[in-house]
């Protein structure tokens, strides 16, 4: 009954806001401020499938430097994760 619960509220767009909010505490916890990794979730939840956001909460631990970020994106071996992440960081940064 939990697998087809977790399908319906995927499809429905929950799914979509609860990996939100999972992707963007992953990235406050790893050391990002909160109105970038606000900005960042909302891009790769846009552009990265569930199981390369499922990937990224990797990154939830102890504060990070930039590169220490960078490097724990390269251990996930998976270049559209990297780049996505990488584009979103650039963009909200900027911001």
């Amino acid at each position: 009954m939990l697998p087809a619960l977790v399908l319906v509220l995927t499809l429905s767009g929950c799914g979509e806001s609860i990996a939100r909010g999972r992707i963007e505490r992953a990235l406050t916890g790893a050391g990002m401020p909160v109105p970038v990794a606000s900005c960042m979730a909302g891009r790769m939840v846009d552009q990265l499938t569930m199981a390369q956001l499922r990937k990224l909460e990797a990154l939830k631990g102890v504060n990070r430097s930039p590169l220490e970020i960078a490097a724990a994106l390269q251990k996930i071996d998976d270049p559209q994760v990297m780049q996505v992440t990488l584009t979103a960081a650039g963009v909200c940064w900027l911001r």
